[in-house]
């Protein structure tokens, strides 16, 4: 048997799904590929905008981990279907005490040495020319990625040291496992998420950013509304509207846009989105553009989709904005953070009382073990927002309910009534109708910023967004 006719070795297991390729292999042309390319362009970039803030961050971590070796991974490319990626995003410690964002460059890692006084990344630059993973690997490889920064580009772009990822290993085998610090630490997870409570004058900026961009993917949807009613997948036609600008706008969606139209307004995380839109039905529309820092947006507004509420929906609706209204009226520093539930659920509770929805008082049914008036709002009325839309959810729990609240914090206003279509305790009219408002607040010196006011909320307003909109 000639060697032509040989067959090669079976892969791995693990090495199959990458049968579909069929790359040249072979010393002849692997010279032929790596030879006559133009110098590569090194000029460094300019400081980053981030770059100093993260900085400051970072110095704060080592201060309160003294004599400890943080490390904070970016974390790798996460397969969506064999051998294809998910869109990449670098995890949220990484980026808030980085600065990097959206341009992470996959497995880099973040140490923060405070035995030393050092702060570097590690992280791989892409396969040189010479290297056959320059054309063939899928992973790393210019020809499939594009190219990535250089290590002095990284370090100028973010003002820290850097260094291939390889020489990672050889640091690691140095060091004691009680010197490092990962983020399997409890403490260090608990308190990197406590530091983000706080925003700084770039974080608000970045949300800023991220608000504004999701204003303009409300307004698209608006557009379209027209195309969605009668669609046998209305709430895609939403959607889509909403995620081309997110892209166009940011790097992604900061979560999975819920688009519900009549009774999927009631699911809380109804994220499927494949049902129709109809004239007469309220769209509650729940989403939020990520920018390329990677802050998000997280807002919400229920809309007519023929431009006008119902009376039912107007009464719904109305209820649901007093309570809103009621949290932003008590929003200021000083106040518990679990106040401004508490204020949200004093108004639902008087709501569906006067309604007669409850048989007790409002003052009864607010009582812990009464709560009937949280039949119809399960949900919480405010989290902090900002890298995650849930953000510092790692913060110990009774400092993220009874914190005080402080400039610069970050976080939403979003109560909501929800009324199933089967709920035989509410009136008929009244059934498979869904509303929730939410906003975006900004803590100041005397009370709070709307950063999501650019957005209608009260119905005359909503009707003539509409209306102008069509």
């Amino acid at each position: 048997m000639s060697n032509e006719d040989q067959k090669p070795a079976e892969a791995p297991l693990k090495e199959r799904g990458t049968y579909r390729s069929h790359r040249p292999q072979g010393p002849k042309f692997l010279a032929y590929i790596s030879a006559n390319w133009a110098d590569r362009d090194n000029t460094l970039p300019a400081r980053a905008e981030a770059a100093p803030f993260a900085k400051a961050r970072r110095a704060v971590v080592a201060e309160r981990f003294a004599g400890k070796v943080v490390m904070i991974e970016a974390g790798a490319m996460k397969t969506r279907s064999n051998d294809t990626e998910y869109r990449y995003r670098p995890h949220s410690a990484f980026a808030h005490l980085t600065g990097w964002g959206s341009a992470t460059v996959p497995d880099s890692v973040l140490v923060i040495d405070t035995r030393h006084s050092t702060q570097t990344i590690y992280l791989r630059e892409t396969a040189g020319r010479n290297s056959e993973e320059f054309f063939a690997n899928s992973a790393i490889g210019e020809f499939w990625l594009g190219p990535r920064p250089t290590l002095e580009q990284v370090s100028a772009l973010l003002d820290i040291d850097t260094k291939p990822i390889g020489d990672l290993d050889d640091f690691r085998s140095e060091l004691h496992d009680s010197d490092v610090l990962t983020l399997e630490n409890d403490e260090l997870s608990e308190y990197l998420s406590e530091l983000r409570f706080v925003k700084d004058s770039q974080e608000i900026a970045e949300m800023r950013k991220a608000i504004a961009a999701s204003v303009k993917g409300f307004e698209e949807v608006a557009k379209n509304l027209s195309k969605a009613v009668g669609h046998k997948r209305g709430e895609r036609v939403v959607e889509t509207s909403f995620f081309s600008q997110a892209r166009i706008e940011g790097y992604d969606l900061g979560y999975e846009t819920i688009a519900a139209a009549g009774h999927h307004a009631c699911i809380l995380h109804w994220m499927v989105n494949d049902g129709p839109i109809k004239d007469g039905d309220l769209l509650l529309l729940d989403a939020g553009v990520e920018v390329d820092s990677l802050y998000t947006a997280d807002i919400t507004r229920t809309i007519p989709v023929n431009g006008k509420f119902t009376d039912p929906q107007r009464k719904v609706y109305e209820a649901v904005l007093k309570a809103a209204d009621a949290v932003f009226a008590i929003a200021k520093p000083g106040l518990a953070f679990r106040e401004l539930h508490a204020e949200a659920m004093r108004v639902i509770a008087e709501t569906v009382s006067e309604w007669g929805f409850i048989d007790i008082s409002a003052e009864e049914s607010l009582k812990p073990e009464n709560q009937l008036h949280r039949r119809w709002m399960v949900h919480g009325t405010s989290h902090h927002l900002g890298l995650d839309v849930h953000d510092c959810a790692q913060a110990k729990r009774d400092l993220y309910l009874d914190q005080v609240l402080a400039p610069g914090m970050v976080f939403t206003i979003e109560p909501g009534l929800y009324f199933q279509p089967d709920d035989l305790m509410v009136p008929a009219e009244m059934r498979g109708i869904g509303v929730r408002i939410e906003d975006n607040v900004l803590v100041t010196e005397t009370g709070v910023e709307n950063l999501s006011a650019a957005l209608p909320r009260r119905v005359d307003e909503v009707e003539a967004w509409i209306a102008k909109t069509r």
